[in-house]
């Protein structure tokens, strides 16, 4: 009886893990869901990051990835237990991991389209990147 019920709560679970895809908006920055940028160090620099935002790289410089060192990086940051968002530049990359992480590992996730360039066109509230000592 205890496993027919740890298996139908885990059943629940799993029919609401989903990937919400939306545009950033000042509702999204201040609402407190976190914001994992997924984009590399210098892409960063080059232009800040959305105020707020937690950088963990997913893919390098040559699209290369280390899927347990972001798991790792990202459990340690995030309450991946409750909703958090995905950001890149432009929205590609965040859509492949935002699918991945919700269909593999049921995460909630939203994967905010247009990027770090929608956000940069919207004036969202960005800070300079500064790597961790």
């Amino acid at each position: 009886m205890k496993h027919l019920l740890a298996f139908l709560l885990l059943g629940l679970a799993l029919l609401h893990a989903e990937v919400t895809r939306q545009h950033i908006d000042l509702g999204l920055v201040e609402s407190g869901t976190p914001i994992v940028d997924i984009r590399t160090p210098g892409e960063w620099k080059s232009t800040g990051l959305v105020k707020g935002s937690i950088p963990i790289m997913f893919f390098d410089e040559r699209g290369r990835y280390d899927v347990n060192a972001f798991l790792t990086a990202l459990n340690a940051q995030v309450d991946t237990t409750k909703p958090f968002a995905l950001i890149c530049n432009s929205g590609n990359r965040t859509s492949l991991v935002a699918n991945f992480l919700s269909e593999k590992l049921h995460y909630n996730v939203i994967d905010i389209r247009g990027g770090i360039l929608d956000a940069i066109a919207k004036k969202m509230p960005l800070r300079p990147y500064t790597a961790a000592p």
